[in-house]
């Protein structure tokens, strides 16, 4: 378990809360704004007033989340420069970059176009409209890439360089972070699980209609958007995820051997431990249950090349760290004054591995004289705990599977016009819609604490990232943040509970004309 006792620990704890919660609202954001995309279109193209109704009504329920998280989203960037001070001072050249253009490029545009979706109903045209609504939705989607640019950036530090005269890392290639292989795949992965998440709410919602048989022609429409986007973009995790691990296999062998409680390294193709109990203290898994050639066809593309295990990374990482000893005593004849020839030499040859010598200030403010004790313990900090990681993974991919089959079955019987008579499929749709939340805040689990020790992957570690601050004053700030996003969390699923339940029909008075026709 973590220690909740010191700057750094309350630190993290105060930006895991604060990040979890904004991403309660995330999701729901970046999928349903594409949902009413595809529905205003269809009205735009038939001109059936139905289809206007389910854009108002769903685009009702996305404004209430899309406040929520515009709230949470701006106090989560300030953390960087109140909690996280020298992390900014460190990197804010290159962090900073995607950040600015994402307040300047997304996040103006996707508000902007808000308040025109809500209020120019009858002020614009129908494609007007619907360029409008298109506009919210691209203005989220780059809103989500810019800032998954910057933190596919902390776990692949690409298009950067550490100068010994500023002691900062500098930008130096735009191209290179925006391009970032782990950024594109985090992007990509990221949003289609908000359209999953959307599906599942509103299918769910829809499914909770038809079985009080109640607007029924609305809900029967949206169920089949819903299912029909939600089938597609649930296929496009499953094939993004395992992408992701191809990518991980790449450049984060560390997050990838612990995920897979992968201890040893293995002949060629390494096989799958799909379910079995990590024992970080023995540095096994007891009772695993194993997939031949699985992971080993999963990271690394081929039949012969190995997944490195967590025991050979470790090994990797003492001389990485002896190294970083190494680097950080040319980098001190520099700061000193030296600037021969020689010290520069010394130092750009190692300065790789300055990061892994950081990792020793944990222990001793000499980094040049740590003992071979301290060197251990360091070690022994560049593999996070297997345990969470294994069981936050492996139900994030059971859950994936559940929605596979919900949005398979929900299609299948929906193009067979039998769909009425599954009671038990529109009652687990119901039961489903909180699901995709947990398998995005387990996501985010597996890709932050996974990066552990570093907040920037092999360059700064986590424990030097922190700003100078009073233990007092952060339990004080967290309970706040914990207080007031737990109350707006409560105003939201009170307002999302309150109109999901008076329905479509609180868009007219008396009975939907549309209804009539479809009695008549």
């Amino acid at each position: 378990m973590i220690p909740i006792d010191d700057v750094v620990s309350l630190s993290r704890l105060q930006f895991a809360a604060t990040a979890m919660y904004h991403f309660l609202f995330v999701p729901l954001t970046l999928g349903l704004s594409w949902i009413l995309v595809i529905m205003e279109s269809v009205y735009v193209m038939t001109g059936r007033e139905i289809y206007r109704d389910m854009t108002k009504f769903w685009g009702k329920l996305f404004g209430i989340n899309f406040a929520m998280g515009v709230t949470t989203g701006i106090t989560l960037e300030f953390q960087f420069g109140t909690n996280w001070a020298y992390y900014s001072h460190y990197v804010g050249d290159i962090f900073g970059t995607p950040l600015a253009i994402e307040g300047m490029m997304a996040f103006f545009l996707e508000s902007t176009f808000v308040g025109l979706f809500f209020f120019g109903w009858s002020r614009l045209s129908k494609v007007q409209h619907l360029g409008v609504t298109f506009l919210v939705a691209l203005g989220s989607s780059l809103s989500a890439l810019w800032i998954l640019i910057a933190n596919g950036w902390m776990n692949n530090p690409v298009g950067a360089e550490f100068n010994f005269e500023t002691m900062r890392m500098e930008l130096v290639s735009i191209s290179d972070v925006i391009f970032n292989p782990v950024a594109q795949v985090k992007f990509v992965h990221t949003i289609s699980a908000g359209y999953v998440t959307a599906s599942m709410f509103v299918l769910g919602v829809s499914a909770f209609y038809l079985l009080k048989a109640r607007d029924v022609p609305f809900a029967l429409r949206s169920f089949a958007i819903a299912a029909g986007f939600g089938l597609a973009s649930t296929l496009s995790v499953i094939v993004l995820g395992d992408e992701s691990g191809y990518t991980a296999g790449e450049v984060n062998k560390v997050k990838l051997a612990a995920i897979e409680a992968e201890w040893e390294t293995e002949p060629a193709p390494a096989g799958l431990t799909l379910i079995g109990l990590p024992n970080d203290k023995e540095e096994r898994t007891d009772y695993a249950v194993k997939i031949p050639y699985v992971l080993g066809l999963i990271a690394t593309r081929s039949t012969d090349t190995q997944v490195t295990g967590i025991k050979d990374l470790k090994k990797l990482h003492e001389t990485r760290i002896r190294n970083g000893m190494l680097s950080y005593a040319a980098l001190t004849r520099l700061k000193s004054g030296d600037k021969s020839p020689e010290a520069r030499a010394d130092f750009l040859r190692l300065k790789d591995d300055l990061g892994y010598g950081l990792l020793l200030k944990k222990y001793t403010p000499r980094v040049i004289d740590a003992t071979e004790a301290q060197i251990k313990m360091a070690v022994g900090d560049t593999v996070p705990k297997v345990a969470p990681l294994f069981w936050s993974f492996r139900i994030m991919v059971g859950l994936g599977f559940l929605f596979l089959f919900i949005f398979s079955a929900s299609f299948y019987f929906l193009i067979r016009k039998r769909l009425a008579q599954q009671r038990w499929l529109l009652k687990l749709a119901v039961c489903a819609i909180p699901l995709p939340w947990v398998a995005a805040e387990l996501g985010w689990v597996v890709a932050e604490y996974g990066r552990q020790p570093w907040t920037i992957a092999g360059i700064l570690p986590t424990h030097l990232s922190a700003s100078t601050l009073q233990v007092s004053n952060l339990y004080f700030s967290l309970a706040g943040f914990i207080g007031f996003y737990t109350l707006l969390l409560v105003i939201e699923m009170g307002l999302m509970i309150k109109y999901t339940r008076l329905g479509p029909s609180a868009l007219h008075t008396g009975k939907y004309h549309w209804e009539q026709k479809e009695a008549a």
